[in-house]
């Protein structure tokens, strides 16, 4: 990643496994983890929030969201005008989040993914850039508000 901000994770009960995971697996990687760190039983949209909110404010920062699915998570976060929060599943998705779609919050559904794709989801997330030229003013339209 090009910046040297904390990557910006949490979860719910259900994706609480595979955060931890990949805290451990990419310790080089600056992260703030904003919880859950139990695994009672919680609410996804809370969790997105804490990332969301924290976004705002700096718009290069990056956030992970993981939970059962990833949808529920993915569609909390894309309630905040300022996020594009992309689900992945393939590694042609995480690309196309960052390059086509400028993806600022990945979410990963911890019920549906294998470890090791999931860390490669990550990967590619975090090392892929924004193409911008033709992808950017869709990507404005995104974050436009719709009456």
């Amino acid at each position: 990643m090009a910046n040297d901000l904390p990557i910006l994770i949490a979860c719910d009960h259900a994706g609480l496994p595979l955060k931890n995971h990949l805290v451990k697996k990419f310790p080089h990687l600056k992260w703030q983890d904003l919880g859950t760190h139990t695994e009672e039983r919680v609410d996804y949209p809370d969790w997105a929030d804490q990332v969301c909110k924290k976004l705002k404010s700096k718009p290069l920062q990056r956030g992970v969201l993981v939970c059962g699915s990833g949808q529920g998570m993915a569609m909390r976060a894309n309630k905040f005008p300022w996020i594009r929060a992309a689900l992945c599943w393939s590694t042609e998705s995480a690309v196309l989040a960052r390059s086509h779609n400028d993806a600022n919050v990945l979410c990963l559904g911890a019920r549906l993914l294998s470890l090791e794709l999931a860390e490669e989801l990550l990967n590619l997330f975090l090392s892929t850039p924004f193409e911008g030229g033709r992808h950017q003013e869709r990507v404005a339209k995104v974050s436009s508000p719709v009456d």
